[in-house]
Order: structure tokens, then C-alpha cells, then sequence
């Protein structure tokens, strides 16, 4: 009788777990809100969205200004640059965009206004005065991404974000070496060697 009670207690008890166990079933954790990523790791992936953004409007707008003027050696270095640039930013900001969806950080659409008026005096100028420009702006927007992967790859906590500027920063380095490049053939001094035949 005693045994029997018992095996009735534990099968009561069974039932009550399993029905327990349906109300409170576990659902699927949310992805981190934004107040979850540390303000570093949003700050740079809103930095790298902008940069990315400005750098594929602004090879854009080099493979429009240029076109025709195939004939100068610094423009015809220009449009190579600005279809390279316009394929590896855009590759970059799918992971940016990914990573951000996923994190719950909102980006913004446009560049920043620094980013803006910068597309806006390139786009005032032409030929081999807007072929120069560009490549000095390039340098410039390029150095400042070097600078804040560097920030987010030494201070940042998300291993995602993180991710991203390790993968981005060879990327943006070899842009940096291609702009280089660049800017010496475009500005030869009169006593300089003819440069090397560009890779």
C-alpha cells in the first residue's frame, strides 16, 4: 500500500513537472539590445558604416569625373583605385551591416557632415586638380579608419565587432600603400627616375 502511495506521489509529481516545464518553456534569448555593446564597439561601427559609405560615394563620383580622360597617366591610376575602393568598402559594410543587425545598433544612412562637405568640395573640382584632391582626401578618411580600428581592435569588448577590424585593418592598410603609390607617380619631381610600371 505504502509502495503503491509512493509510485502515485512520483507520478503526480512527474505530471506536474512536465506541465511546469510547457508554461515556463525557454524561448529563444533576444539578440543584445544596443545598451548592451559597450559605446566603443558601437562608436566604431557606426564610424566604419560612415566610412564605408563615404568612401564608395566618393570612388563613384572618381569614376564619373574621370571618365574619358583615360588618356592622363594620374586619372587612368584614379578610376583603378575607385573600382577597387568601391568593391572592398562595399564587402566591408555587408559585414559592418551584419554585425550591427545582429548587435541591435542602429547605423545611420548618409556619411557624417565632415564626410559630406568633403564629397561636395571633390565634387566641385576636375581633372588633374580633382585627381590630386582625391587622392589627398582619400589618404586623409583612409588614415583616420586605420586609426579607429586600431582604437577599437586595442580597447574594444565585443568579439564581433573586434572581428571586424582585424579583418578590415590589412585591407585598409593596403589601400593606404596603393594611395602612396599613387600620390608619388601623380606629383613626380623634375629630377625624380621614371617610376615603376604600376602593378
Amino acid at each position: 500500500m505504502i509502495r503503491k502511495m509512493i509510485v502515485l506521489v512520483a507520478v503526480a509529481v512527474a505530471a506536474m513537472g512536465g506541465t511546469a516545464g510547457a508554461v515556463v518553456s525557454p524561448t529563444p534569448a533576444p539578440s543584445p539590445s544596443p545598451q548592451a555593446v559597450s559605446q566603443q564597439d558601437r562608436d566604431f561601427l557606426v564610424q566604419a558604416h560612415q566610412s564605408n559609405l563615404t568612401e564608395i560615394e566618393s570612388s563613384k563620383a572618381a569614376l564619373e569625373k574621370t571618365a574619358g580622360q583615360q588618356d592622363q597617366k594620374a586619372t587612368k591610376i584614379v578610376r583603378k583605385l575607385a573600382k577597387r575602393f568601391i568593391k572592398d568598402h562595399k564587402k566591408l559594410d555587408k559585414a559592418v551591416r551584419r554585425v550591427s543587425d545582429q548587435l541591435g545598433v542602429k547605423l545611420p544612412d548618409t556619411p557624417n557632415t565632415e564626410q559630406r562637405k568633403q564629397l561636395d568640395e571633390l565634387s566641385a573640382l576636375s581633372g588633374a586638380e580633382f585627381d590630386r584632391a582625391w587622392i589627398s582626401a582619400e589618404l586623409h578618411s583612409h588614415h583616420e579608419t586605420l586609426a579607429a580600428i586600431e582604437q577599437e581592435i586595442e580597447n574594444g569588448s565585443s568579439p564581433e565587432v573586434k572581428k571586424l577590424a582585424t579583418v578590415a585593418k590589412p585591407v585598409v592598410q593596403e589601400h593606404i600603400d596603393l594611395l602612396l603609390k599613387a600620390e608619388r607617380a601623380s606629383t613626380p619631381s623634375p629630377t625624380e627616375s621614371p617610376s615603376p610600371s604600376e602593378s
